[in-house]
């Protein structure tokens, strides 16, 4: 009676183990391609927004003849409450905060930007435009602030020429892991 209690006891087979292995790798798989995949939809997401933050400067500059947040006219754009010095370039901190309100008031972009606030990236980080120099070019920028250095250098070599000091597209400092500075030409 003993014996025959021993040979009733039931476990999984090898073929059902190997299946549950299978399908936990195959759920493993897809998670991790899923992740892959809503990252560079994030790395696409930085390229447009510059893209776009630079069309719809470039609008406002062709309708007013100043940059957004610079201008020191009155009533340009409409109801603007906040303005820059005139000297052509956006280069200051406060400047650069009302690069996002004249767009907002000229009709260029939407959001609540009231000239005390920055655009957000999709990492997290603050969006600004500003006149800086950059490893050793003196010119308006489009700035990324807090980009994950992998992130960084997947731009910079898919659109630029992969350094991180040269080219349209730079960055504070070498992209290895840590977060970056991405600076993208007006």
């Amino acid at each position: 009676m003993l014996k025959k209690k021993l040979f009733n006891n039931k476990g999984f087979t090898l073929v059902e183990i190997a299946i549950v292995l299978v399908i936990i790798g195959l759920l493993i798989g897809g998670i991790l391609k899923g992740r892959e995949m809503i990252k560079n939809a994030k790395i696409k997401r930085i390229v447009k927004t510059a893209d776009e933050l630079r069309a719809t400067i470039m609008s406002f500059y062709d309708r007013y003849g100043v940059y957004p947040g610079d201008e020191n006219k009155k009533d340009i754009p409409p109801e603007d409450r906040h303005n820059g010095n005139g000297d052509g370039k956006i280069n200051t901190t406060d400047e650069s905060k009302y690069v996002f309100e004249d767009l907002l008031k000229a009709g260029l972009i939407s959001g609540d930007f009231n000239g005390t606030n920055f655009m957000q990236h999709v990492f997290g980080g603050d969006v600004y435009v500003q006149y800086t120099t950059v490893s050793g070019t003196k010119k308006h920028w489009i700035i990324f602030k807090n980009i994950p250095g992998d992130v960084g250098r997947i731009i910079d070599t898919k659109y630029d020429d992969g350094k991180d000091n040269s080219g349209s597209i730079r960055a504070n400092k070498d992209y290895g892991n840590s977060q970056v500075y991405l600076y993208i030409e007006l």
